[in-house]
């Protein structure tokens, strides 16, 4: 069923995720997916899923023990009937709860991999959003880079992954936000629109009791050399579909 405003986005013939205004998804979550890249078996889990676009571009990559951990309660249902809809509730668990307080909803030390797009502003800077979800979205008012690293070293297994995407002016204090909970940063990407624009993003992985080392790797450019996607973006993105056998 779908409510006013809602639209199916299919991540391939298959797969699709119901969207709303309120509730969508974009560059970055995609990014962020594919930046983490469980493997098939792994026990994955996204914390502040929205309308689950990391778990089910997993889904469509064949991972088949997947969870997702959702606050806000229109997005959730949201979630609910987009894993009906594809009839994942084997494959993927959905929960809705505060990564903050999840104590006997979740299994600690359990997982191979946690993954979160947390709010890009600390609390108290910028021009606060007006909309709540927006505001939870967009600033650090339900939770902070500290609670979402406390909340991942509580979840993961020894020498399991965290990755998050933020933008690059909060690099420092993802570093340190990690490292207070020991997760030691590991691998680290900027993303850029083309070579000659800043980067606009970064992605950022840490291991649970890793060792340290961080490995920079080269730039993701959104876009070609041509007009449209750049050839990575092109796979990233994959192919989507407009739910009658055509290309969207």
């Amino acid at each position: 069923m779908l409510f006013e405003g809602e639209h199916i986005e299919y991540l391939n013939k298959d797969i699709g995720v119901i969207v709303s205004p309120t509730h969508t998804f974009g560059t970055d979550a995609l990014l962020l997916a594919s930046f983490a890249a469980p493997r098939r078996t792994d026990a994955a889990i996204d914390l502040g899923t929205g309308c689950g676009i990391v778990p089910f571009y997993w889904l469509r990559e064949d991972c088949e023990n997947l969870a997702a951990l959702e606050l806000q309660e229109q997005a959730f249902h949201q979630l609910e009937r987009s894993v009906k809809l594809n009839r994942a509730e084997e494959q993927l668990k959905i929960y809705h709860a505060d990564l903050r307080e999840f104590k006997g909803i979740l299994p600690f030390g359990t997982f191979d991999l946690v993954t979160m797009n947390p709010p890009y502003k600390p609390e108290g800077t910028g021009i606060l959003s007006t909309e709540g979800s927006d505001k939870i979205a967009r600033h650090g008012t339900v939770c902070t880079l500290e609670d979402v690293s406390l909340a991942a070293s509580r979840l993961l297994r020894f020498g399991g992954r965290l990755a998050i995407c933020l933008r690059p002016e909060r690099l420092c204090d993802a570093v340190k936000a990690m490292q207070r909970h020991n997760i030691e940063p590991k691998r680290l990407r900027f993303v850029a629109q083309r070579p000659d624009k800043a980067p606009w993003l970064l992605l950022l992985e840490g291991r649970l009791g890793g060792k340290s080392g961080l490995q920079a790797l080269p730039e993701l450019y959104i876009e070609g050399e041509h007009e449209g996607y750049s050839e990575e973006m092109r796979k990233i993105i994959g192919t989507y579909y407009d739910g009658k056998g055509g290309r969207a």
